[in-house]
């Protein structure tokens, strides 16, 4: 699995969800530079030394952004007011992704969960 096949996901949601979450994909890969591109439970994720960071996905009313962890989201819950969210992914509207400095701590959060705090 690769950037393709993120590629060939986001190419099969509609609009406005595509744009909405290629902003995430950007998001996400500024705060991750090197992470590695996949495609992991048929949703795009990005992996740190093989180590599942942050991912994403469409569904029918929402777009959710997943920590792939059980804990991230309870550690940051604050952060997250004003967003639904259940113990392993936040939700957001089809239309407005999340805040970059959001998605920075989110990853933060994981990669510290890791130890791979870089």
């Amino acid at each position: 699995m690769t950037r393709a096949d993120v590629d060939s996901y986001l190419a099969g949601v509609e609009e406005p969800k595509r744009t909405t979450l290629q902003q995430l994909r950007q998001n996400i890969l500024a705060a991750l530079p090197n992470a590695q591109e996949c495609i992991s439970y048929g949703m795009p994720a990005f992996k740190v030394e093989g180590k599942t960071v942050a991912g994403f996905a469409a569904f029918k009313d929402h777009l959710s952004y997943l920590p792939h962890s059980g804990s991230v989201l309870a550690r940051l819950g604050p952060d997250l007011a004003g967003y639904d969210h259940t113990k392993g992914a936040l939700h957001f509207p089809i239309d407005e992704t999340l805040a970059p400095p959001l998605v920075k701590r989110l990853i933060t959060t994981r990669l510290a969960e890791l130890g791979l705090e870089g």
